[in-house]
């Protein structure tokens, strides 16, 4: 189901209780992200019937660009990366850090560079950035009362996602101050 954005839609999701019917609200800036990428990629993912689950995408000089999913990846086309591509996408972006993170700027999305050993970019992972309201509500109490949660798990099932979700809940619903 679509909101009026492009950029936001809600989710439907059923939890382990049977019937039980969940709406996330779910808001991803996917604009903004496809238009760091090269045009190719951009018109391939904008098209794409799975994009709204898309987790990131992967940039390797001389390979073709990659498109994954919690459930595995698309190549998006056979032509591979050059340095161009490589270029656009640096030079769309916000700075690199001293871990070779950057970001998009007012946007969740995060771009993790790998440098050969004379500094150049040769591979670019764009990770969407999501916000989903209602994913907290199972760990709710513990967050109310203060107490200190460990999340653990492999890559990809949320748990940044699910501490966006307790930060904007701390600092808009409980006045509470988040750094």
């Amino acid at each position: 189901m679509t909101t009026d954005s492009q950029d936001s839609y809600t989710r439907t999701r059923m939890t382990d209780a049977a019937d039980v019917f969940i709406a996330d609200a779910v808001t991803d800036d996917m604009e903004q992200l496809l238009a760091v990428l090269p045009q190719r990629a951009r018109t391939r993912l904008a098209e794409h019937r799975r994009l709204s689950d898309l987790v990131e995408v992967v940039l390797d000089l001389g390979r073709p660009i990659e498109a994954r999913f919690p459930d595995g990846f698309d190549v998006l086309g056979s032509d591979p990366v050059t340095r161009e591509d490589m270029e656009f996408v640096v030079g769309n972006i916000g700075e690199f850090d001293r871990d070779n993170r950057a970001g998009i700027e007012r946007t969740l999305h995060r771009i993790s560079a790998i440098r050969n050993r004379h500094s150049d970019v040769i591979g670019l992972t764009c990770r969407v950035g999501r916000a989903v309201q209602g994913t907290i509500d199972i760990i709710r109490d513990v967050i109310e009362t203060g107490d200190s949660i460990l999340f653990m798990g492999p890559p990809g099932i949320g748990k940044t996602t699910k501490l966006r979700e307790v930060a904007r809940v701390l600092a808009s619903e409980m006045q509470r101050r988040v750094v």
